[in-house]
């Protein structure tokens, strides 16, 4: 990569670092996932996650319902999964 590319995004990955941004731009919700563009247009136009677009074009991201999507349809750990069981077999008992 040239260093102009590279500059330009330590420059977003600091203001991200920086935590203070409620909203996020398209490219900056796309470095902060980690997902590729393609991936949020298809998100994004199929209405799978929350967006705005307060002009008709740009799109933006609150950082907030982001991290909330980002977090959903969470995966129980083994643990998680045998406290369940038992607390159901000892309710359960016959």
């Amino acid at each position: 990569m040239d260093i102009i590319i590279l500059n330009e995004r330590l420059s977003r990955i600091e203001k991200l670092l920086l935590g203070t941004k409620k909203v996020l731009t398209f490219e900056e919700a796309c470095d902060y996932s980690g997902y590729k563009k393609s991936y949020m247009y298809k998100l994004t136009s199929s209405n799978l996650i929350e967006h705005s677009k307060p002009n008709g074009k740009s799109i933006f991201f609150s950082k907030d319902k982001l991290d909330t999507w980002l977090l959903s349809n969470r995966s129980k750990s083994s643990l998680d999964l045998e406290k369940e069981a038992n607390s159901y077999v000892l309710k359960h008992k016959r």
